[in-house]
């Protein structure tokens, strides 16, 4: 049976530039929809983008299941079963009544503490499990407070994706950038994590200059007082078996992520496996933890990875890249343009794509150049990486984070996050490669 395209049934001619015109329409349009959010939900308008790419012949359905990033989907899936039985388990009361003593209800502290908590596990973990552990925490600390939780959510996953770029397993454009550019872990421990530690600290100046001027670090309880007594009046219940079995698989998980290169397995197949024997082990009521799993945000993500798939498949990111290497005159140049670039692109579009189309047009470009291309691949990483911050969609930790907040009832508007994103990531991205500039022109290594 001949297949046909809704196109050709028109008897529309299909050429590659309609095509590829087409797909970056249903990009835009998609976005306008996702940012006009006061009329249209971001969950069906990404899976409308998306099947509409299909419906009119841009992707087959083949080609669509696999734009879908399977081991994103199965990571979030894993890791969402894993913290949903943490959760049943009381671990997360117990966490929250300690931030509690510890910060004493100071919003600053509260702020820094857990933005650079967060830092700090996204550059060894995952930033998306980083996201799911510390997101739940933070929202219960705030309530009890009387803070205005959407605020701080923000900032700790702007600092999640800060803290993601410094090492070879924080983000998945650093695995990318490491498997094509053949970067290994101390690679990057030496060249970006500095870096990184360095744009944490003006990151965090930043988001909490933001937030006092906004008067979101302002205390809601003054009295001393009452706020000791909130904190003797808090109670955790919590089962302790559960919660032994939740951190045994919590912690073997984490061990295999660290060992994932090792063992050639996927960090999705890792993470759906280990929540498949907690789930056994448990005997918890799959439904009841299933009805945790924050679907909408999978559906989310199935429905924009279709319609990056649809430019994708028309080799849009691949002409983009192109284009960005016609500009790279020389390295110390590059480093300023690839990265502004790659910040801009990755704060609009999923990074992923992106930094997989720029690596293999930086493996043939290095071909043909007498001059060192390796700065290029660093600034493809904090562009890429510290990018993410932009928007909403930028990161798929922005996404995890505004579906864990919506489900708690408070959600977080595409204008918000695009407020306090737009200032954190310019200061970061100017900052980050300036820096790598320096240790350049400076020391030439």
């Amino acid at each position: 049976m001949t297949h046909h395209t809704l196109l050709e049934v028109f008897g529309i001619p299909v050429t590659h530039g309609l095509l590829t015109t087409l797909s970056v329409a249903i990009f835009i349009g998609t976005y306008a929809m996702i940012i006009l959010e006061r009329f249209f939900h971001r969950v069906p308008a990404a899976l409308f983008g998306g099947f509409l790419a299909v419906f009119i012949g841009i992707l087959s359905p083949t080609d669509a299941w696999h734009s879908i990033d399977h081991n994103t989907i199965f990571l979030l899936l894993g890791m969402m079963i894993i913290v949903s039985v943490l959760i049943e388990s009381g671990f997360f009361s117990i966490l929250s009544l300690k931030a509690l003593q510890i910060t004493k209800g100071d919003p600053l502290k509260i702020l820094i503490t857990f933005s650079t908590l967060t830092a700090f596990l996204s550059a060894f973990l995952d930033n998306v499990t980083t996201v799911l552990f510390m997101i739940p925490i933070l929202i219960g600390l705030t309530r009890k407070l009387n803070l205005k939780p959407v605020p701080y959510v923000i900032a700790t996953v702007l600092a999640s994706n800060i803290g993601g770029t410094a090492t070879l397993i924080g983000d998945p454009p650093n695995i990318i950038i490491g498997s094509l550019g053949h970067f290994t872990f101390m690679d990057f421990i030496v060249n970006i994590a500095p870096i990184i530690v360095l744009t944490h600290i003006v990151g965090t100046i930043v988001f909490v200059l933001y937030m006092k001027i906004r008067g979101d670090l302002k205390t809601q309880i003054t009295d001393q007082k009452e706020i000791e007594k909130l904190i003797s009046e808090q109670k955790a219940e919590y089962d302790v078996s559960l919660m032994r079995k939740g951190l045994i698989v919590f912690g073997i998980t984490i061990l295999l992520f660290f060992l994932h290169h090792v063992l050639h397995l996927e960090a999705g197949t890792i993470a759906l496996f280990m929540a498949s024997i907690l789930l056994l082990w448990t005997r918890e009521d799959p439904e009841e933890i299933f009805s945790r799993v924050e679907w909408t945000t999978l559906m989310f993500f199935v429905g924009l990875f279709i319609v990056i798939g649809g430019m994708e498949h028309t080799g849009v990111f691949e002409q983009v890249a192109h284009a960005t290497s016609n500009l790279l005159k020389d390295s110390m140049s590059g480093i300023l343009i690839l990265g502004s670039l790659s910040a801009i692109i990755s704060g609009i579009v999923d990074n992923i794509p992106f930094t997989m189309a720029m690596a293999n047009v930086l493996i043939d470009f290095g071909k043909t150049v007498s001059w060192d291309t390796e700065p290029l691949w660093w600034a493809l990483a904090l562009g890429a990486c510290l990018g993410g911050n932009l928007t909403i969609i930028g990161a798929s930790a922005n996404v995890v984070a505004a579906g864990l907040s919506e489900r708690e009832g408070y959600p977080i508007k595409f204008v918000d996050f695009l407020k306090m994103g737009t200032p954190v990531t310019i200061v970061t991205v100017i900052f980050a490669l300036a820096l790598l500039y320096a240790k350049y022109a400076i020391f030439g290594i």
